[in-house]
This record gives C-alpha cells, sequence and structure tokens, in this order.
C-alpha cells in the first residue's frame, strides 16, 4: 500500500506522488498533471530524503546523468537551443520559440519580416511540444505551392514527420483525419468543403496545435464579407477542435482595421473584435501578436546579419520596329478603351481589365503580349469564354492577394475572353498588331540584360524575376544562346518553360519542379534561374547568389519587395544587389520614378517618429490596396503628361498617408518583439556540443564503449534503447554539430528530437537516483538540485 507523499514511477505516466491512497486505485500527482491508478501499475521509488538515509548512496554518474538530463529537458524546452537541427539559430528565433511556449495552450500571430527562418522558428516550437506529448494532433495549413517545402523542411531541419494531405485519399471510408495525427495540407485544398470533407474534419479528435503559413490570406472586408479561407479556420475555431494556433504572416495588416483586427479575433477572442475602434485594442497586441526587423536581427554576439539592399536601376530605349508595335498597341489599347465606354457596366469593367491586361504584358516583353494576341486571334472565331467567371476569379485572387494565380488569370483574360469584343473589328485589328509584333525579332531589353551580365555581374549567379512565363522562355533562350545549355533553369507555377530555344536552335519544352530548380541554383549547377512570382514566397536562393535583376516591373511595389526577399533572407552573407530595368520613354516608367520618390518620402516621415523605417516598408505595401496601384499604371496613359504630376498625387493619396504611419507606428510599438540587450544574459550560451558529454556517460552506464575520432562518434546501441523503428542497433560518426560541412547526412547530426539521444534522456529523467558523493576536486561543496514545474490553470482576459 502506499501512503500519501510516496514517490511512484508508472510506466505510461513517468515519476510523481501520491496526494490520495484509497485502496485499490491511488491519486498522483505527475509532471503533465494528476491521475488515477491501480496500485499494480506502479513501482514506488526512493524519495531523495530517504535516499539520505540509506548506508549505500547512488552511483555518481546516475546522480549525475539524472540532473544533467532535467537541464537539458529544461533548458530546451524554453528555448530550443539543444533542439537536432541544420541550421545555425539565431537569438531572435530562440526568443520566439520561448515567447510562444510561456504559456500552453497559446495563440499567436508571428508577424516577421520576411527571410526570418519562420520554418526554424515553427520547428522549435514544435519540438519540445512533440517531445513531451503536449502537441499530438499537429495540422498545418499554408499555400499549396509551399506544402512540399514545409513537408521537407521540417523532416530535413528537424526530423519532424508530417503527412501530406491528398484529397483522394479524405473518403468516408478512408477515416483520414482519425489515422493522420500530423498532416501538412495546402489552404486553397482544404477551404473547398468538396465531398463533405468539412464534416469529417469536424467530427475528428481536436488539434492540439494548427499553424497557418501566410495568414494574412485568413481575411474578412466590412463589406466584402470574410474569404473563403477566413471561413474554414472559423468553422473549426467556433466547433472548439483547436487548442492553440500560431499564424505567420510578413503583413498582419492588409489597409483595414477590420481585417486586421478580424484576424486577431480568430486567436483570441476574448480580446479583439473588429467592431471595436484599433486604439481601444492596441494594448493587447503585446499578448498576441510578435514582430521582429531584420535590422534589429544580430547574432549571439550582436553582430548585425542583413543590410539594406543595394538598388541601382540601368535604362534602354526601343528599336525602331518595338517603336512601331508600341505605337500601335497604344492606339488599340485607347481604341478598345473608348469603345468600353459605350458598353453596359459589366461588360465595361470586363474589357478594360483585358486592356489592361495587355498594358501589362506589353510592359514584360513583346513575347509576353505577342503569345496573348495569338492566342486570342486564333480563338475569336473558335469559342467564346465566360468573362463574368473570370472576372470574378480576378477579382477573389487580388483580394487574396493570391500572386502567381493573379498572374495566370491575367494571361487568359488576354487570350480567352473573346466572347467580349474589345472594339468594332478587332479581328483584323489585331491581326495588324500580330504582324507588327513577328517583325521585333531582337528585343533591346533582352540585350540590355546580356550586355549587364558582362559588364557589371560578370562570372556572378543572377536570379531573374518576370511576372510571365513568355518572357521567362524569351530570356531563358538568350541565356543559352551566349552562355550554352546548362547555364539556366526555371521556375514557374506550371513546372513548364514552353518555347525555349536551345544552342541548336530547336524550340522545345522543358520541366522542372521548383525544388530542383532552386536545388541546382543554391548549389552552383547552374549559373542563372529564372522565375515568375512561383517563387516570390516561401523559397530559398540565397546560398550561391546576392544578385536580382528585375526583368519587369509588377504593378505593385510589394511584389518587389517580396522578390528581393528571396536572396535578402536569413543565410545570406553578402550584401544583396538589386537591378530594375527602365525604358525612360514609357508611362510606366514615369510612374516608377513618382512611385519611387513617394516611397522615400514615407521612409523619411517614418525615420522622424521610428528606428530603421526600412524595415518598415513591408507593413505599409501590405497596408495599399493592390487595386489602386492597378490603376495609377493603367490610366496614367490616358493623363496629359503636363497633368501626370497632380494627377499622381490625387490617385496615390491614401498611399503612406498620415493613417497609415501613425497605424504602422501603433502596431510595431504594442506587438512583442526580441531585444537582445534585454535578453542577451538569459538566453543560454550553449549549442550541440554541450549534450556530447552527457551522451558519453549514457552509453557508459549502459556498459556500452565506444570510438571517438575527428569524424564522430561510434557505438553499438545499448538493448534498453531499441524498441523503435527510428533506433538503429549500430551508429557511425555521429556528431554533435549542427554547423558541420552540408556533405554530411542530417542523421548523423544527434541532438534533442534525434530518437537515441531522446531515450537516453528519457532513461536518464526515469531514474531514481538523487544521492551521492563526488570527490571535492570534482565539488569542493554540497549541492543541492531542484526541479520546478509550474503550470497555467487559468487565463483571464
Amino acid at each position: 500500500m502506499f501512503e500519501q507523499n510516496d514517490h511512484v514511477r508508472s510506466e505510461k505516466f513517468g515519476v510523481g506522488h501520491v496526494l490520495v491512497a484509497d485502496g485499490q486505485t491511488v491519486v498522483v500527482q505527475f509532471e503533465h498533471g494528476i491521475e488515477r491508478c491501480k496500485n499494480d501499475d506502479l513501482v514506488e521509488v526512493d524519495s531523495p530524503q530517504k535516499s539520505l538515509r540509506k548506508e549505500m548512496w547512488d552511483v555518481p554518474l546516475e546522480v549525475v546523468t539524472r540532473f544533467q538530463a532535467e537541464a537539458i529537458r529544461s533548458v530546451n524546452d524554453t528555448w530550443g537551443v539543444l533542439s537536432k537541427s541544420r541550421i545555425a539559430l539565431l537569438p531572435h528565433q530562440l526568443w520566439v520559440c520561448r515567447r510562444v511556449l510561456e504559456a500552453w495552450p497559446a495563440r499567436w500571430l508571428v508577424a516577421d519580416d520576411v527571410g526570418l527562418g519562420k520554418t526554424i522558428e515553427a520547428g522549435l516550437i514544435l519540438w519540445p511540444l512533440l517531445s513531451r506529448e503536449n502537441v499530438n494532433r499537429l495540422l498545418i495549413i499554408c499555400p499549396a505551392s509551399l506544402v512540399d517545402q514545409w513537408q521537407a523542411r521540417l523532416r530535413d531541419m528537424f526530423d519532424i514527420r508530417v503527412a501530406l494531405y491528398v484529397s483522394e485519399a479524405d473518403t468516408e471510408k478512408s477515416d483520414f483525419w482519425h489515422t493522420h495525427p500530423q498532416v501538412v495540407a495546402s489552404m486553397q485544398t482544404l477551404r473547398k468543403d468538396s465531398n463533405e470533407r468539412h464534416d469529417r474534419m469536424l467530427e475528428s479528435p481536436p488539434w492540439d496545435l494548427i499553424l497557418v503559413d501566410e495568414a494574412h490570406h485568413l481575411n474578412a472586408d466590412e463589406q466584402g464579407g470574410p474569404t473563403l479561407s477566413y471561413r474554414f479556420v472559423e468553422k473549426i475555431v467556433e466547433a472548439n477542435q483547436v487548442k492553440s494556433m500560431v499564424f505567420f504572416t510578413g503583413t498582419p495588416h492588409r489597409g483595414k482595421n477590420f481585417g486586421f483586427l478580424s484576424l486577431l479575433k480568430l486567436l483570441r477572442p476574448d480580446l479583439f473584435d473588429p467592431k471595436k475602434p484599433l486604439h481601444e485594442q492596441l494594448p493587447f497586441l503585446r499578448q498576441a501578436m510578435i514582430r521582429n526587423n531584420k535590422q534589429n536581427v544580430t547574432d549571439l554576439k550582436g553582430k548585425r546579419l542583413f543590410f539594406p539592399p543595394k538598388v541601382t536601376s540601368d535604362t534602354y530605349t526601343y528599336s525602331p520596329v518595338e517603336d512601331r508595335f508600341y505605337e500601335m498597341l497604344t492606339e488599340f489599347i485607347a481604341t478598345g478603351k473608348a469603345y468600353a465606354s459605350t458598353l453596359s457596366s459589366n461588360d465595361q469593367r470586363t474589357a478594360i481589365l483585358v486592356l489592361i491586361a495587355m498594358q501589362k504584358l506589353a510592359s514584360s516583353s513583346v513575347a509576353a503580349i505577342r503569345r496573348a494576341l495569338k492566342n486570342r486571334h486564333d480563338r475569336i472565331q473558335s469559342t467564346r469564354e465566360e468573362h463574368s467567371k473570370l472576372l470574378l476569379s480576378y477579382e477573389e485572387l487580388e483580394r487574396n492577394n493570391d500572386l502567381d494565380e493573379l498572374n495566370r488569370v491575367e494571361e487568359q483574360l488576354a487570350e480567352k475572353t473573346v466572347a467580349l469584343s474589345l472594339m468594332v473589328d478587332e479581328e483584323p485589328r489585331l491581326a495588324e498588331l500580330i504582324e507588327a509584333a513577328d517583325a521585333v525579332q531582337t528585343e533591346t531589353k533582352i540585350e540590355k540584360i546580356l550586355s549587364l551580365l558582362d559588364e557589371r555581374f560578370s562570372g556572378r549567379a543572377v536570379l531573374f524575376f518576370t511576372e510571365y512565363k513568355a518572357t521567362q522562355s524569351l530570356l531563358m533562350s538568350a541565356l543559352i544562346r551566349k552562355y550554352g545549355d546548362g547555364c539556366v533553369t526555371f521556375i514557374n507555377g506550371d513546372r513548364r518553360a514552353d518555347g525555349v530555344i536551345g544552342s541548336d536552335g530547336k524550340i522545345k519544352s522543358i520541366t522542372e519542379d521548383r525544388e530542383t530548380a532552386a536545388s541546382k541554383f543554391n548549389s552552383g549547377d547552374v549559373q542563372f534561374l529564372v522565375s515568375t512570382e512561383a517563387a516570390g514566397e516561401g523559397i530559398d536562393l540565397q546560398n550561391n547568389s546576392n544578385t536580382l535583376i528585375h526583368v519587369d516591373l509588377p504593378w505593385n511595389p510589394m511584389r518587389l519587395h517580396q522578390r528581393v526577399g528571396r536572396l535578402n533572407r536569413y543565410g545570406q552573407t553578402k550584401q544583396v544587389e538589386v537591378m530594375t530595368l527602365r525604358n525612360p520613354s514609357t508611362v510606366e516608367s514615369r510612374i516608377w520614378d513618382k512611385l519611387n520618390e513617394k516611397i522615400d518620402s514615407i521612409m523619411q516621415s517614418m525615420g522622424n517618429v521610428m528606428d530603421e523605417p526600412e524595415d518598415l516598408l513591408e507593413l505599409v505595401l501590405g497596408m495599399s490596396s493592390p487595386s489602386m496601384f492597378r490603376e495609377v499604371f493603367a490610366e496614367a496613359s490616358d493623363v496629359p503628361p503636363g497633368s501626370l504630376s497632380k494627377w499622381f498625387d490625387e490617385k496615390t493619396a491614401r498611399f503612406g498617408g498620415e493613417d497609415v504611419i501613425d497605424t504602422v507606428r501603433d502596431l510595431v510599438g504594442h506587438c512583442s518583439h526580441f531585444d537582445l540587450q534585454a535578453m542577451s544574459e538569459k538566453i543560454p550560451k550553449i549549442d550541440l556540443p554541450a549534450l556530447r558529454q552527457f551522451f558519453q556517460a549514457m552509453l557508459k552506464l549502459n556498459s556500452r564503449n565506444y570510438e571517438e575520432s575527428e569524424d564522430g562518434l561510434s557505438f553499438k546501441t545499448p538493448e534498453r534503447w531499441l524498441g523503435t523503428p527510428a533506433i538503429r542497433r549500430n551508429y557511425k560518426k555521429v556528431i554533435f554539430d549542427r554547423t558541420a560541412d552540408k556533405s554530411i547526412p542530417s542523421e548523423r547530426i544527434l541532438g534533442v528530437g534525434h530518437a537515441i539521444v531522446d531515450q537516453a534522456i528519457r532513461q536518464a529523467r526515469e531514474s531514481s537516483a538523487s544521492v551521492t558523493v563526488l570527490a571535492g576536486s570534482v565539488l569542493p561543496n554540497p549541492m543541492l538540485v531542484y526541479r520546478v514545474v509550474d503550470k497555467v490553470t487559468s487565463r483571464s482576459s
């Protein structure tokens, strides 16, 4: 029989102490909580007091390793510094982990600047939660283009295995949501309630944790209502199907307080209400929102890791045949706009969108607009597409900021909306334009890029960005012509580049998935990578390059910021150099001049009220309506040159106004953020090598010899640690070093989270050894070690 305060061990729950003993069962306080256990399921262990009274004290190594294991568990649960990861951890990442894990369950919006390592932060948060089983059911929701990346990075960096959600596997008979406790899924897929998917999700056990990447897509508008993505997550929250949530986004505020507060309400309905004024709720931000800026990020020694990119611009001029084509296209668009004014409201909007799409394609390259014109001309007699469906799709994608799909729809608008004529006698006018486009055999912009590669960027690995696939193929063909086959790869949403001309002069199609393309570019297997906006979010391209050339300029400065973020991110060792190209004779170029002047003015205004205003540009751009930028570029050609400045100022009056600057200042001032000066003394100055001595001692305790060499540690696994498929019988040349050469396989790197290290820690923590004696040369004074456990049992608003 057990008595109150007896120390006991349960095979299922670990070590605890008896609260109440009443016959056949015992109420025990374990670390995770209180359990009622059968007497037969418990074994009494000596308390430290009983151990002190024993004639023989415990084996020194057992006591020391137990204390070490508790310290390892404590420091890693708080900071994540000993987690298995190939990435060198930064102070702000460790702090985000600590902040989120301070109280559990947790609800946080992590709004770090782009490129600060959100996947690493997610992994650091997940490791202790998974290892101590606070989280068993995990759902990661992200854009479709990032699903594979999340799965791969969590596996490669942290050895966290999550199942990929596939609609075909989710049927009534398969019981997917019960049988897959840890899942990564596309938001575009989950938000659609296909084949009663949502009912099956809501009938499954609640999620311990849901992570949402690019959470700004969870948007709600005061007039237009919530997006499908918002409704989906809201449905899960309202059904009490989730305990903890962490949202990641670099642009939490999209220009409207209602949308921002609606996002926060999903996380903390006890604190935020979109129907109430923002200023009343700002004091609560520190409890729900984290934001760290690039310019404040340092290593543990306080050295800054990011610097503002060096942005330069160069110009080119059209050849006579290009001039002729663009003059004809300008006249075509002006005629189209005049014709559109005679149409009904809905048809007029559609026609204008088609003409705007043509303008954007033409600003990219003749090749881009030529492809669209030919496709439109070919189809104009044989098919009539539903223009209203494309219009709705365009507006929804623009609202959701789904960049790659938005560009795809723009191409479709120019090609497919043939049910609506753009003008009287459109077909012959298209034929004339196509003939003029065919006369352009060489595009001066592309030739300018080739000369810049010789003059400015010789021998460098260069990342190119363009909005459209035709321009992508055009530039790839030019690079192959100059540098030969194998010099370039590509990324786009289709994973296919058509119309590429090889070094043999033959036209071909090339297929490549974005992960392979990124790997080739990062490893130096190819010198150039030409990407569409498909790489604008969520992919790292900084390992081997610090040079970016904008082949075209999207009609939204936010896109430029996202493009640069592919290189100017954690792991970049050089200042990023960015080149833009413009033809100064075009209206578009003059608009960009004015837009850049305004952005400089905004930065100056913010510099007057806060440090490092460059960091806040992303927030300001994120608060600006994409339709405002589109209208500025699309309508500028209709404005007389002498009135352009006045018209531009009126059109962009709300962009970066005082209300925007005030909102940005309030958000940054009230949210939680890392402060190296305040936290430097608290962050543990240890890393994976600190585990080596403990691990070697555990091998000795299990009567296992080991071989130690410059290449690492080799040993035969103790029998006690075997029993799970993840643990091998023998290990060769394992190391405790996350900075090891990349050629060393990840499985050779040991840390908390590696199955065999976790087994060693588990064995040491389960030991009842608590009292021993050490030589005075080792321990000159007595030492008492306590383990203190606290728990948040309630949370007030």
